[in-house]
C-alpha cells in the first residue's frame, strides 16, 4: 500500500490523523535532524497500521514534509 504523508516536526503530541484514504497527517515531537523526524515518522505510521517498522518505508521525500511511504503487509516480501 502506497500513502502520501504530510509531517509536522516539533508538535507537543505524536498522532497520526487520516485525511482521506491514501493521504495522512504525522504529528511528531522530533526535530528534522539527522533522520531522526523520519525514524518517528515510520515508527508511528508501523504502530498506527499494526506493522512491524521494517514494513515501512520512505519512497520519496526523505527531506520534505511531504513524503510518500510504502507499507508491505505481512504477505509482501
Amino acid at each position: 500500500m502506497t500513502i502520501f504523508v504530510k509531517v509536522k516536526t516539533g508538535a507537543k503530541i505524536e498522532a497520526v490523523k487520516k485525511v482521506d484514504e491514501n493521504h495522512y497527517e504525522v504529528m511528531t515531537k522530533e526535530a528534522p535532524e539527522k533522520g531522526r523526524a523520519n525514524a518517528a515518522v515510520i515508527k508511528l505510521l508501523a504502530d498506527y497500521f499494526n506493522v512491524s517498522s521494517w514494513q515501512v518505508s520512505i519512497s520519496a521525500g526523505h527531506t520534505s514534509k511531504a513524503k510518500i511511504v510504502k507499507i508491505k503487509n505481512q504477505n509482501e516480501k
